[in-house]
């Protein structure tokens, strides 16, 4: 079931499922007993992008922080619960938006039914997550090893189990770090079932190898018309998993707004600093809500030609650079005012 088709989830302020844009998810790594540190963090998530937040519940204090934070954010809270089901139903009762498990390793039937009453009273989704490193010992001796149909049979049966109790406000996340399995085990899904999807490549890694692993594994399912929230699950700042989520969905044409960077690789014309350049600029325009493409190029031979396709470009030479507008040279400036001369257009742009 694509996006455009699955069921509607209300999650807090935010709406998802039914063919709602694709929503940008990401975890803080803060204690969350720390609301000052927990609420900066959020903050910063929350400029960069994030639109729904995930904080860890293991203590009961955690739980009872969540009061506060909710107080001080402006995107709705997914609580995540590992084993404690009484975590689950404190962090409801202290505000969360959603709650995440894995109705596997929170106890009996009993258990998960104290929950699911709790979510039901107060209409909370509940996203039912399973991960490749935590299917049952009986799936995986039934196909010998872990597998795209395992983690899917898995997730589904723990969505049946809170289904057979009457509740069916509903998402569901199944990942995997590796991204074939994952990618194959997204489309098994979408044929059974018709609950909005949570994507991403769990463990992907660090802010080099986790980008590379999360773009190509969520570019291959967010391209098949699959998952209606993400997160791109990186070891390091998570403001880095916002910013990496943010141009996925601009590059697969699913978000608009904000400006698109591109520049040359760099050959032996280039005859200015470029890599340092590049840099800044897109340091820079971070902060433009402008939906435009910025080019910075590394030579005044090929620039203003290849720079002809953005709306605005800089190309540099020996101690000089071009300021390009709609693939017109509009000025020459000093190598050193290029960046200034840059953000003077951005500021006057219109």
């Amino acid at each position: 079931m694509y996006r455009n088709q699955t069921k509607t989830i209300q999650i807090g302020n935010k709406t998802i499922g039914g063919g709602n844009p694709v929503l940008i998810q990401s975890m803080t790594n803060t204690k969350t007993e720390d609301v000052a540190a927990t609420v900066e963090q959020i903050h910063r998530l929350e400029k960069a992008g994030c639109e729904i937040i995930r904080c860890t519940v293991p203590t009961i204090e955690a739980a009872k922080a969540i009061n506060e934070i909710k107080k001080q954010i402006s995107i709705p809270l997914v609580a995540d619960i590992h084993f404690d089901y009484k975590m689950a139903i404190a962090a409801m009762e202290n505000g969360a938006d959603k709650i995440r498990i894995n109705p596997g390793n929170i106890g009996g039937t009993d258990r998960v039914k104290a929950v699911v009453d709790v979510a039901k009273e107060r209409n909370i989704p509940i996203r039912v997550g399973v991960n490749s490193g935590s299917l049952e010992k009986n799936i995986i001796e039934k196909y010998g090893r872990v597998t795209a149909e395992g983690i899917v049979e898995s997730a589904l049966d723990k969505v049946k189990m809170i289904e057979d109790l009457g509740y069916d406000n509903l998402v569901i996340s199944i990942k995997s770090s590796d991204v074939l399995m994952c990618v194959k085990a997204h489309e098994l899904l979408v044929e059974k079932t018709n609950y909005p999807l949570h994507v991403g490549i769990t463990e992907a890694g660090t802010l080099w190898s986790g980008n590379i692993k999360s773009s190509l594994g969520l570019g291959m399912i967010l391209g098949q018309g699959i998952g209606d929230t993400i997160r791109v699950s990186l070891t390091g700042d998570p403001v880095e998993e916002v910013k990496t989520a943010k141009l996925v969905l601009r590059t697969l044409g699913l978000r608009k707004g904000g400006i698109e960077v591109v520049s040359c690789p760099t050959c032996g014309r280039t005859q200015i600093d470029l890599i340092s350049l590049a840099g800044k600029v897109e340091e820079m325009v971070a902060d433009y809500p402008l939906d435009i493409k910025v080019a910075v190029m590394g030579c005044v031979v090929n620039g203003p030609g290849e720079a002809k396709e953005a709306d605005l470009g800089i190309a540099g030479g020996i101690g000089e650079g071009l300021l390009i507008k709609k693939g017109e040279i509009i000025k020459k400036v000093p190598e050193e005012k290029l960046l200034d001369t840059l953000k003077e257009e951005l500021e006057n742009w219109n």
